[in-house]
Formats: structure tokens, C-alpha cells, sequence
């Protein structure tokens, strides 16, 4: 386990993602920062770890890995015995964690990091101003899949089942960082959802992620 390096910068949604399941997991890890601003994600030696010049890239030994969905099911598979069971074993609670760990990749994020770049990253990084004609499209998009989420959470107490999963983990940065923008009203409408957000929120090993920030 010394032998985990994760490589990235704490404020991106992606390296929060890792790193939540880090300490979910309660693995040892070094932590190396990424020096964006300078281009160190475009060059050797980061460049070996991720071609496509993106963070995270975890190193386990000699093993390279990156895309943070894959980092975190791979610490899942390779280090069972740590902490929670993120990736439950039984086919029938297996079957639902993965479907939902799905929704989260295709429909959740695809809205809510658009919606986080137009109202925080392109006014904080680029100057410009946030469209509100692509955020009331954004929002209008997300919604429905928070419909979809609401009436889920309605039966059962996480996405994945009665167990908290990759499929709830995997989402916590995008939760985040919509709670922060007026977004947040898609959230708060909504009881099953916001009582799954409070919850997850709350797990200790996200605070120690937002310790970082």
C-alpha cells in the first residue's frame, strides 16, 4: 500500500473522486501534486502516466493507471479486505450498484460538469460570464435525471441499494460543487434526494477530501 502515488490537483472533481475512495478505503498513499497552471499535465513525466494529458494517473508499484471511474474500481477489486464494500458481492446488489455507477458517468456528470464549468470554472479561469441560456438548458436536462433519482431514493436508501456503493461515491463531487451555485435548488426540491445528498455528504471520509480544498 506505500507504494500508491496518486497524481493530480485537489480542486479537480476528478482527483476528488480518487481521492474519496482513498479514504474510504483507508489506503496509504502519497499524494503528488500537479502543477496545471505551468502544464506539467501536458509533459514528461506525467505524460507517461495519462497520454491524454489529464488528472489523476494513480501508480500502484509498478502498476500505471488513470481515468478516475477505473482508478476507483480498481482499488475496489485490488483491495477488497479495506474499508466498506464499495463493490458488493452478491450478483442481484452487484447488477444494481453497476447500473447506477453507469447513470452517474452518463447522465449525471455529462449535466452537472457542464453546469459546474459555465457557473464557476468559466467565470473563475477564463473571465467570461455564465450563459443563462445554456444553464437553463443544463438545468433543464439535469432535472430530469434527478426525477429519475428521486423516484429510486424513494425505495431505497442509497442508488445502489440499502449499501452505500461506487455508484453514490462516485458522485459526491459533482454534489458538491452543485451545492455551491443556485443549482442547488434542483437538489433541495427534491426530499429523497436531498436527504441521500445530506447523508453521503456527511461521510467522513469526504471531509477529509474537503479538508484539501
Amino acid at each position: 500500500m506505500a507504494g500508491l502515488k496518486l497524481y493530480g490537483v485537489a480542486l479537480s472533481p476528478n482527483v476528488m473522486r480518487v481521492l474519496l475512495c482513498l479514504y474510504e478505503k483507508g489506503l496509504d498513499f502519497e499524494f503528488v501534486p500537479v502543477d496545471m497552471r505551468a502544464g506539467e499535465h501536458k509533459q514528461e513525466p506525467f505524460i507517461s502516466l495519462n497520454p491524454f494529458g489529464q488528472v489523476p494517473a494513480l501508480e500502484d508499484g509498478d502498476i500505471k493507471i488513470f481515468e478516475s471511474r477505473a482508478i476507483t474500481e480498481y482499488l475496489c477489486h485490488v483491495y477488497p479486505e479495506k474499508g466498506p464494500e464499495l463493490v458488493p458481492g452478491d450478483k442481484k446488489a452487484l447488477a444494481s450498484m453497476l447500473t447506477w455507477k453507469e447513470v452517474e458517468s452518463s447522465q449525471f456528470n455529462d449535466s452537472a460538469s457542464k453546469l459546474a464549468f459555465e457557473l464557476i470554472y468559466k467565470p473563475m479561469f477564463y473571465g467570461g460570464t455564465s450563459d443563462e441560456a445554456v444553464v437553463a438548458e443544463l438545468e433543464a436536462k439535469l432535472a430530469k435525471v434527478l426525477d429519475v433519482y428521486e423516484v429510486r431514493l424513494s425505495k431505497s436508501k442509497y442508488l445502489g441499494g440499502d449499501e452505500y456503493s461506487l455508484a453514490d461515491l462516485n458522485h459526491l463531487p459533482g454534489l458538491h460543487i452543485l451545492l455551491g451555485t443556485p443549482s442547488k435548488k434542483l437538489i433541495e426540491s427534491r426530499p429523497y434526494v436531498s436527504k441521500w445528498c445530506t447523508d453521503v455528504l456527511a461521510r467522513p471520509a469526504w471531509a477529509k477530501v474537503v479538508a484539501l480544498l
